[in-house]
């Protein structure tokens, strides 16, 4: 069953990584604009944070498999509509679609791995998010081939829709979870006040939010970082491959170092290594240095996946595991999504240069938060 959700994690993800390096193809085909694409990129984002808490909260009160089933539907076929669109409004409409999907997906997979993996949970978490990694490098591949080729952009959704289906029949076909269908009440007020209800839960989500945000802006303008620095496109974009290459060994080990020791531990020194290696990065004077730091970096920021996503689920009681990581992601992904819009704004205003030591600062606070509450 982990196998089967890493796939299936790692499948959507080939999907949403995949956009990035394939829009200028996309948007040439479909006549989309850049404030266009840019609008339907916001409201992916937008829906796929808002239907965490719900997607979470029934799949606590039904099962996990009552909210997998759908999402797997929901994202093979809103990948379908995104490969064949041929009128702009078809693919915005996919690419809302698919954000619905993922919200699906996300909240209900990660409870079903902590349901699954009780005692090792942080190990279990660090394989299950290093399904991003997977996708992402999977996806950059996919780009690679398909712009080398010369086919249309089509073609390199095709196995994404495949493995979709695949991993979409092993669920079930694996699964043995009951499907329920009733009336379920959300509580919001009542999942806030659990996830917020002491000062140490309080400081954990405000940190988080705060690495989100971080790693929104870090994520969508690391390559643009770079080539501004002087380097060229090719070694912006193996740079960022090295991140998610980076990741595929850091969130496992980082999970499982999180199980042996305090998590609080793990995470602040893992983001006072992500502070250095950006800061390394912004004083780079030569692509050796900037390898270096971008490693650093990685090292840093990937291991706080699986400790965040433990440390909610650590704090819930029985039977609000799936509402209270929900919850939480849909304040974690809303603050990331501020994230590139406020380092663009200080990039436009001031410099990236700028912007980026501004995420350092947010590292370092993140760590100096975690470390003050292991102290106390």
């Amino acid at each position: 069953m982990l196998l089967v959700l890493v796939l299936g994690w790692a499948g959507l993800q080939v999907a949403r990584f995949l956009l990035p390096p394939l829009l200028p193809r996309i948007t040439g085909t479909l006549g989309l604009s850049p404030g266009g694409i840019g609008l339907a990129l916001t409201g992916f984002g937008l829906v796929y944070a808002v239907v965490q808490y719900p997607s979470g909260t029934y799949s606590d009160v039904l099962s996990r498999a009552t909210l997998l089933v759908p999402g797997f539907l929901v994202l093979l076929a809103s990948t379908v509509v995104i490969t064949f669109a041929v009128a702009p409004w078809a693919f915005v409409a996919g690419l809302v679609v698919f954000g619905i999907g993922k919200g699906l997906f996300a909240s209900p997979s990660r409870a079903l791995v902590s349901d699954l993996f009780e005692d090792r949970r942080g190990r279990a978490l660090g394989v299950y998010s290093a399904g991003t990694d997977i996708g992402a490098l999977a996806a950059s591949g996919l780009a690679v081939a398909t712009l080398a080729v010369g086919v249309g952009w089509r073609v390199a959704f095709v196995p994404v829709v495949l493995t979709l289906a695949l991993v979409g029949l092993l669920f079930v076909v694996w699964n043995r979870e009951p499907y329920e269908l009733r009336r379920v009440e959300l509580s919001p007020r009542e999942t806030a006040g659990r996830i917020a209800a002491t000062r140490d839960q309080r400081e954990l989500v405000a940190v988080y939010a705060l690495f989100y945000f971080v790693v929104g802006g870090l994520t969508n303008f690391f390559p643009t970082l770079l080539v501004e620095a002087g380097f060229s496109e090719a070694a912006a974009g193996g740079s960022f491959a090295l991140l998610f290459a980076v990741g595929l060994v850091a969130k496992p080990t980082a999970g499982e170092l999180s199980d042996r020791f305090s998590r609080l531990v793990v995470g602040s020194v893992a983001l006072a290594l992500a502070a250095a290696g950006l800061a390394l990065v912004l004083l780079a004077p030569s692509l050796p240095t900037v390898a270096v730091g971008t490693i650093l970096v990685a090292a840093g920021y990937k291991t706080q996946f699986p400790i965040a996503d433990a440390v909610v689920m650590e704090a819930a009681p029985e039977g609000s595991v799936g509402a209270d990581i929900g919850a939480a992601r849909a304040v974690f992904l809303g603050a990331s999504a501020l994230g590139p819009g406020v380092v663009g704004v200080v990039a436009e205003l001031s410099s990236f240069e700028a912007a980026f030591w501004l995420l350092v600062v947010g590292f370092l606070l993140s760590a100096a938060v975690l470390a003050r509450q292991y102290r106390r």
